[in-house]
């Protein structure tokens, strides 16, 4: 049985992905992009964020991002 809150949900995405130069904000290759997670609120994706971005620390061209989907879903 799933437990629904109470609490306004403040979804938030977290992908990442290798970028083409780390000037820019151009990903690689969109087939290979990595979707983490929607998570219900910014600690929550903040901590997924982290553990993504500590595990490709190696690699300077992968970045991780989060997007505020609340803020696209209700805009104002």
């Amino acid at each position: 049985m799933t437990v629904i809150s109470e609490e306004k949900q403040l979804l938030h995405l977290v992908f990442g992905g290798e970028l083409t130069s780390l000037e820019g904000m151009q990903f690689k290759d969109l087939d290979k992009l990595d979707i983490v997670g929607i998570f219900p609120n910014y600690a929550e994706a903040l901590s997924a964020w982290r553990a993504k971005a500590q595990q490709t620390v190696d690699n300077a061209a992968m970045r991780y991002f989060i997007v505020h989907m609340h803020r696209l879903l209700e805009p104002g």
